[in-house]
C-alpha cells in the first residue's frame, strides 16, 4: 500500500514539473504586416495590421489573445465590430490579424496599441501609422505662393519704371532749351509721355 502511494506521489509530482515547464513565461510580439502604412483619408482599410507572437526562445505561440486599440480621439478609426478595440487569436504559426478598419478624416499620425496574452505571460508593443493629407489641400497654398511671387515682381517692375521715369525727368529738367533731348518726334514710342510729364518741367525751369 505504502509502495502504490509513493508511485502515485512520485507521478504526481513529475506532472505538475511538466506543467510547470510547458507554462510561457515571457510573450515577444512582432508586427509582420502594416507597419507604418498610410491610408487615405476616410476610407475602408481591409488589411490593416498583422503580429507574430513567439516565445522567449523565439517559438511561435498559438492560443493567444492579442488586442488592437486605435486612440479615442486625432487621427483613428473603428474596427468593424465599430469599436475602437478589437481582439484576435494567434493560429499555430503565432500569427494574428486584425482587418476591416475604417479611418476618419483627422490627418497625421496615430499609434495602434497591441498587447498579446497567454496564461500569465503578457506583452505589448505600439504600431504607427498615418492618415494621409485630403487630395487638393496643397494646391491653395501653392497658387498663394504663385500669386506673392507675382506680386513681388510687380512690385520690382513699378520700382524700375518709377526709376526710370525720375530719370527722365531728371534729364529733362536739367537739358538746355532747344536741345534734341526736349525735341521728341511726334509719334515715337516716348513721345507721349513726354510730352506730357516733360511741358511742367520745361515751363518751371524759364526765368
Amino acid at each position: 500500500m505504502n509502495i502504490a502511494r509513493l508511485g502515485l506521489a512520485a507521478a504526481l509530482a513529475v506532472s505538475l514539473a511538466g506543467a510547470a515547464k510547458a507554462q510561457i513565461a515571457i510573450l515577444q510580439i512582432q508586427v509582420v504586416d502594416g507597419e507604418g502604412a498610410v491610408h487615405p483619408p476616410g476610407t475602408h482599410t481591409p488589411r490593416f495590421l498583422a503580429v507574430e507572437v513567439t516565445d522567449e526562445t523565439g517559438k511561435p505561440v498559438g492560443g493567444a489573445a492579442v488586442s488592437f486599440h486605435l486612440p479615442e480621439d486625432g487621427p483613428s478609426g473603428t474596427f468593424a465590430n465599430g469599436l475602437r478595440t478589437d481582439v484576435a487569436t494567434s493560429d499555430s504559426r503565432g500569427h494574428a490579424a486584425v482587418h476591416g478598419v475604417t479611418l476618419n478624416r483627422q490627418p497625421g499620425r496615430f499609434q495602434v496599441r497591441i498587447v498579446a496574452a497567454k496564461e500569465q505571460a503578457r506583452a505589448g508593443i505600439v504600431s504607427f501609422q498615418y492618415i494621409a493629407e485630403p487630395a487638393g489641400v496643397a494646391a491653395p497654398a501653392a497658387a498663394r505662393a504663385g500669386a506673392s511671387h507675382r506680386t513681388r515682381w510687380i512690385a520690382i517692375a513699378a520700382m524700375a519704371g518709377g526709376g526710370a521715369l525720375a530719370g527722365l525727368l531728371a534729364g529733362r529738367s536739367g537739358s538746355a532749351p532747344g536741345s534734341s533731348t526736349a525735341q521728341t518726334a511726334p509719334g515715337s514710342p516716348l513721345a507721349a509721355p513726354t510730352l506730357s510729364i516733360g511741358t511742367p518741367a520745361i515751363t518751371i525751369g524759364k526765368p
